[in-house]
């Protein structure tokens, strides 16, 4: 049998996992419009001693690509990730293929990260063509043939989902995750197209309904034992 203490304990507990599994089901509905967002879980699992823990999971799957007809929006279709370096050099990497020219020309994000190591676009050529492989050529005139200027690389973890979120959409690396792998050979870059992030709003919306309705049962938990108390203490007295 559990004592009453016991019962506003676990109450706690499951009413504080439900409260942060509900700010993971939140924070998906509001990127559900973020270019190459990728849903956030928490995982919760009933432990012997009647307490809920729960461990934090995110969704991999390939998200919807639209396109947008704007030749500097790239789309990752298939599984990796393109690096960026901020002005002061830290590393990161995202699907979040929104970039645009910077100041000097370069291809960056829409927060002025580098592409890569740096691909500078000229401004005054004619058009540019991103290849499924990343190669980016430029073209000074029609019927001209093109320049290359550069290579926008892929990479791939070992493990992606223990990368870590680092902000604005970005991922960095952990000792779980393992280091980034350069992909040499692949088709997965498409130009003029955006990835959608993947959240799935309906079963988002349930999930909130749900959480909502499990917290007021453990809410409604507390305050039968707290009314017991005070009956107890009454009695007493």
């Amino acid at each position: 049998m559990y004592s009453m203490q016991a019962i506003v304990r676990r109450s706690i507990n499951n009413a504080t996992q439900q409260f942060e599994k509900l700010a993971y089901v939140g924070n998906n509905l509001a990127n559900m419009n973020t270019n190459g967002y990728k849903n956030v879980t928490f995982e919760q699992m009933l432990q012997e001693d009647g307490y809920l823990t729960g461990a934090i999971r995110a969704d991999y799957q390939q998200g919807s690509i639209q396109v947008t007809s704007n030749p500097y929006d790239v789309a990752i279709n298939g599984t990796g990730f393109i690096p960026v370096v901020s002005p002061e050099g830290q590393v990161a990497y995202t699907r979040d293929g929104a970039f645009k020219q910077g100041k000097e020309g370069y291809l960056v994000t829409t927060d002025d990260w580098i592409v890569g190591e740096g691909i500078k676009i000229p401004t005054n050529c004619y058009k540019f063509e991103i290849k499924p492989n990343g190669e980016v050529f430029a073209y000074d005139a029609a019927n001209t043939a093109p320049k290359k200027l550069g290579t926008i690389p892929l990479v791939r973890f070992a493990s992606q989902e223990n990368l870590e979120q680092a902000g604005m959409n970005k991922l960095i690396p952990t000792e779980d995750s393992g280091e980034p792998e350069l992909v040499i050979d692949h088709e997965c870059f498409c130009q003029n197209n955006l990835e959608n992030g993947n959240t799935n709003i309906f079963s988002s919306v349930s999930d909130m309904l749900r959480l909502n309705a499990s917290m007021l049962a453990s809410m409604r938990m507390m305050k039968v034992v707290d009314d017991m108390y005070n009956k107890s203490i009454n009695i007493r007295e």
